[in-house]
């Protein structure tokens, strides 16, 4: 499917997507202008020139300008349709307020915690590598003094180290072997206990904690090359409690850990750098590696006196990797340290010397940065909820002027999120409840000026009917609406004589019934109730001018419904729209000779129903009144014998609905034939029940008009 330009914008406008304001359209530019940039470039290459090599620096500027404008876009949706509502907004605030303070304060915790518990570990390890290092260079000048004697023919014994041994007290815990070639020097033999062995894994140089014959050892190798043969030098020193206690002599309480030599091989390296967590339970301090679980081997030194209330005890481990000296394999162990921070803060401004000033500001510019953050968390929450504070304030206002009546009142509206969306909508609630109130007013004037209408068509119709002798009539009009556009009257022309007239006017409320007043006045205008009476009826001409239309009757010419009906059609076609016209039936009712002269203008035929049943239909006459200049319309003339009934009507009555279609006139007919011996006005009630009945609860379609007349 194709989509033409505005059907397309109008899509990119409701999915939010069409660049609407200028730094969009700015982006859109731009990257668009990258990507013509690139694609010429890329075009000038195939053609190997020169120029496209220029291209490269303004396509790279102009797609680093259009991603910043295209972030700065994107998170101004974000936050558009992040803070639209009021629930995410009221949580952003108090995220700000409530929870970032903490979260901050628990980093600050945990950070310190953790730098603390870091720098003490750092101490302990920094001691230790310090003591290897100092056994390593130790075990140099040994190596070195021994391969200077092997050089001049000597062959050093344990004594050799006996004047080093009362120097350095040092060497009272050391145990020294060398080995040249692979032939064992006399220096071995001179401690107690197992000699010092040269594991196969170990070529060259080595410094590290090795695990021999289940004891821990800081040890180090030394080898050197003597001609054609290598002079290997080994210094070994406990590493237990004595070593360790110096260590905590200034630091605090150190425990190591160890686990026992098991039954299975001992992991590889790559398998116990995984997960180290601690724990501290009524067995003391432990370590729980993937494959080991580290008991407490011994703990020295003494947790040092806190110095106030913040110098809390810090507690950190750490493994340490150890070498089995056997295998050469990886061996976990580990040390868990507790201090003060007191105690690690001297350490740390002891070590720094000339830096501790600018610690202390590196120190002093993270709390500010911190309290930056904080401060900032704070004017964002403060702001996001006054604007929420504002808004229901501002709400609250407008109904004070609402409950004063005061529909004028409009809120400003300066944000773009649900409160404001909520203001937008009071203001327009307020401005169609404005509206509608004025609508209010002028529909209540109109139906003041209805009722009036009603009032005075009330009035046209007869209310009083003298009955002839030979005749009784009854009429009935129900309107659709306020007032109606049906007609009926009865005029007495004279002692014996009765004109009926029956019309429906085109169309339904004020229209209709302004025509059905001028019919009814112009009925009454023509009638021939003063005019001298004659056997035979002549021609009737119509004179028209000025707007107005005049009758000349002859003296002592009756007056007949076809000529009346003709001057009736040229004033409604000459005062009247085009799309106004009337259907009319007038008739004449003879009381000596019971005759009815009549002529139909396009109403539905009215019936007589005789005593036995029979019905005749009164249709001589022509079409609508109005519709047409200088129609002619023609008579009929009936005897009513007694008992019979004139039944006349509008649509009204024969064509409302329901699901089993039209009422119907042969419904009406039925109806009228069975209660035919009753009273009009009850004849009348029974019918328009009747018609009530099959419209149900659906509104009146059309007015409804009955007209009967009974021949006596």
């Amino acid at each position: 499917m194709q989509w033409s330009y505005p059907e397309l914008r109008r899509r990119l406008i409701e999915a939010e997507l069409w660049p609407e304001g200028r730094m969009a359209r700015l982006a859109c530019y731009l990257a668009g202008m990258a990507a013509v940039l690139f694609a010429l470039q890329k075009l000038l290459g195939l053609f190997a020139k020169s120029w496209g090599e220029h291209l490269g620096g303004w396509v790279g500027y102009l797609i680093f300008v259009s991603a910043v404008l295209f972030s700065i876009l994107a998170f101004r949706w974000l936050k558009r349709r992040i803070l639209w509502r009021v629930r995410n907004r009221l949580i952003v605030t108090y995220v700000f307020i409530g929870v970032i303070p903490a979260v901050l304060l628990a980093m600050a915790f945990i950070t310190l915690y953790g730098l603390a518990g870091q720098f003490a570990v750092f101490v302990f390890t920094s001691e230790v590598h310090s003591q290897l290092r100092s056994l390593e260079a130790a075990n140099a000048a040994v190596s070195n003094e021994l391969a200077a004697r092997l050089e001049h023919g000597e062959n050093p014994a344990a004594e050799s180290l006996a004047g080093l041994r009362k120097r350095d007290p040092a060497w009272a815990r050391r145990k020294v072997c060398a080995w040249y070639g692979e032939k064992p020097l006399p220096l071995c033999n001179e401690t107690t206990g197992a000699a010092l062995t040269r594991p196969s894994f170990v070529k060259g140089r080595f410094r590290d904690i090795v695990r021999d014959h289940d004891t821990l050892h800081l040890r180090v190798v030394t080898s050197l090359s003597l001609g054609s043969s290598s002079l290997t030098v080994i210094t070994s020193e406990p590493f237990d409690k004595e070593l360790v206690g110096n260590i905590a002599a200034d630091l605090g309480e150190i425990t190591l850990l160890a686990s026992p030599v098991p039954a299975q091989q001992p992991a590889t390296p790559k398998e116990n750098k995984a997960g180290i967590v601690s724990s501290s339970g009524p067995q003391g301090t432990t370590m729980e590696t993937d494959r080991q679980v580290l008991r407490p081997s011994f703990t020295v030194g003494t947790l040092p006196v806190a110095t106030g209330s913040f110098d809390q005890e810090v507690l950190f481990p750490t493994p340490l990797q150890v070498v089995d000296w056997d295998t050469g394999k990886q061996w976990p162990v580990g040390a868990a340290v507790r201090t003060r921070p007191s105690v690690l803060y001297g350490h740390l401004f002891a070590a720094l010397g000339d830096f501790v000033e600018t610690v202390r500001f590196g120190l002093l510019f993270v709390g500010i940065f911190f309290a930056i953050i904080e401060l900032i968390a704070l004017i964002i929450g403060t702001r996001m909820t006054r604007t929420v504070t504002s808004a229901v304030a501002q709400l609250h206002d407008a109904t004070k002027h609402v409950d004063r009546g005061d529909f004028s009142h409009r809120i400003p509206v300066k944000s773009h999120d649900q409160l404001a969306d909520l203001s937008r909508s009071f203001n327009s609630m307020t401005a169609s409840i404005e509206k509608l109130i004025q609508e209010q007013k002028e529909k209540q004037r109109l139906e003041n000026e209805l009722a009036i209408a009603q009032e005075v068509q009330a009035q046209l119709f007869p209310r009083q009917v003298s009955d002839l002798e030979s005749l009784e009539v009854h009429g009935f009009c129900r309107p659709a609406r306020t007032v109606s556009g049906d007609y009926y009257d009865f005029l007495t022309a004279s002692s014996h004589k009765l004109i009926l007239a029956v019309g429906d006017i085109s169309g339904k409320g004020i229209s209709a019934a302004l025509l059905m007043a001028t019919i009814h006045s112009a009925v009454r205008a023509y009638s021939v109730e003063n005019l001298p009476q004659m056997r035979e009826p002549v021609a009737v001409g119509a004179v028209a001018g000025a707007g107005r239309v005049m009758a000349a009757w002859p003296e002592g010419v009756e007056v007949s419904p076809g000529a009346l009906l003709s001057l009736l059609n040229h004033q409604l076609y000459e005062s009247t729209p085009p799309e106004k016209y009337a259907t009319l039936f007038l008739g004449i009712y003879d009381g000596r000779s019971h005759h009815l002269t009549y002529s139909n203008g396009g109403h539905l035929p009215p019936i007589l129903i005789g005593e036995d049943g029979a019905v005749r239909r009164l249709e001589a006459g022509g079409t609508v009144v109005g519709l047409f200049d200088n129609m002619s319309y023609e008579e009929g003339a009936v005897e009513m014998h007694p008992g019979e009934i004139f039944l006349a009507y509008s649509d009204g009555v024969t064509e409302p609905e329901n699901d089993f279609g039209e009422f119907g006139e042969p419904r009406l007919i039925d109806i009228v034939r069975e209660n035919r011996r009753l009273p009009l006005a009850q004849i009348s009630q029974i019918v328009t029940m009747a018609v009530d009945d099959w419209i149900g609860d659906k509104e009146q379609p059309d007015d409804v008009t009955l007209v009967l007349a009974r021949a006596r």
